[in-house]
């Protein structure tokens, strides 16, 4: 994000921001932020955070209905809701939400977990040979429609995993401008021989400037666990 948004203090709006991570991290580059999550918990735990984070505001809100006016914002974040939301037309409506909420030629950032990452996971774990955790893998490579009816504490829970150019397609539907789509972790989240060396800046340098430098190669982009579409809202001329 930082790559990418223009200089000086900007409205941004952070959609499904949990807890306010991302939210806290941003205000404290000196935006003015404002997160929206539907789970009352999250909302609380936020607002905790948001009383000793100057610039960051929080309300309970549902990603699909933004109780914003047109164009009030210059950038957004929707780094939860598209894998939370099982069904296309709910995901492309947030989509459009934050399309709406955000000026033109304004920046949304939206992340997708890739369709491939219970596999990965799986494998890194070793639940994949769980033979109840090979139905949930079979599904999600088949439909991206991932269920733990078990409710098993580590093999998440009900979502959405893409297919990185479905999310480029559900971007463009939603109206968007797509510059890119980039792969977060890569291979080195999956390779647990690494979580040592994320305490010694060298190594921790190497690791991420190697990772950026495929993060947006297409034969790799579903290696990683999660995807970030990086899109522009449309000016009325068309152009950025």
């Amino acid at each position: 994000m930082r790559r990418h948004l223009p200089a000086g203090a900007l409205r941004v709006l952070d959609v499904g921001g949990a807890t306010g991570t991302h939210a806290a991290w941003l205000a404290a580059d000196g935006h003015q932020v404002t997160l929206f999550d539907i789970v009352p918990e999250h909302v609380a735990a936020a607002r905790q955070l948001a009383d000793r984070t100057p610039g960051m505001t929080v309300a309970l809100a549902d990603a699909r209905r933004l109780p914003v006016p047109d164009g009030s914002f210059d950038a957004a974040l929707l780094l939860g809701p598209l894998y939370h939301l099982s069904d296309r037309d709910d995901r492309l409506a947030a989509l459009r939400e934050a399309g709406r909420a955000v000026r033109p030629g304004g920046w949304i950032f939206v992340a997708a977990i890739s369709r491939f990452a219970s596999l990965f996971d799986g494998l890194a774990r070793g639940f994949l040979f769980d033979p109840e955790f090979q139905r949930i893998v079979s599904v999600d490579l088949a439909s991206g429609q991932h269920r733990n009816d078990g409710d098993h504490p580590h093999w998440f829970t009900t979502g959405y995993f893409h297919h990185p150019g479905e999310l480029r397609q559900e971007c463009l539907d939603a109206g968007l401008s797509l510059l890119d789509v980039v792969g977060v972790e890569g291979l080195a989240g999956w390779l647990p021989q690494l979580t040592d060396r994320w305490d010694h800046p060298a190594d921790l340098d190497v690791v991420l400037r190697f990772t950026r430098a495929v993060e947006n190669e297409p034969s790799l982009l579903g290696l990683s666990s999660h995807l970030i579409a990086i899109t522009r809202t449309p000016t009325r001329s068309g152009f950025m």
